[in-house]
């Protein structure tokens, strides 16, 4: 390959990759969802709109989770998110406290090293820490 045609594609990629910013996650119950994220992850609400049964949900680095209300079943395959705490092994210690209930605590898994809980509907979701993960995380 032409190492000026790598340049021009990496210049096309970067062009083209923005910030992937806000999503949409379907919930059974907006405002149990919203109360889940908030107390136990820490997300911030960033606008509610009751009518529509929405709520978007921000994290500490501006990525907006919408939680929207629908009326259709959410069995079968979900989405996982992974959230990046602070330290892993002292969320799952302080969640756990308050009663959340984890999948697994805190262990290697074929993402590395981290905790799996589920939200209220059902999404997994998997917490890891930068330094659990460089230390604890590769095979």
């Amino acid at each position: 390959m032409d190492p000026a045609e790598g340049t021009a594609s990496h210049a096309v990629l970067d062009a083209l990759m923005v910030k992937f910013d806000h999503m949409m996650l379907p919930v059974s119950d907006a405002a149990a969802s919203r109360d889940w994220y908030v107390d136990n992850l820490g997300f911030r609400i960033e606008c509610e709109n009751r009518q529509s049964g929405t709520v978007a949900i921000q994290d500490d680095n501006g990525f907006t989770i919408f939680l929207q209300k629908t009326a259709h079943s959410l069995s079968g395959e979900k989405c996982s998110l992974t959230i990046q705490v602070k330290d892993v092994d002292q969320t799952h210690r302080d969640l756990a406290a308050k009663g959340v209930a984890f999948r697994d605590a805190p262990k290697r898994y074929f993402w590395g090293y981290g905790a799996e809980l589920l939200d209220p509907d059902g999404y997994l979701i998997r917490l890891w820490d930068e330094v659990s993960m460089r230390e604890k995380g590769s095979a």
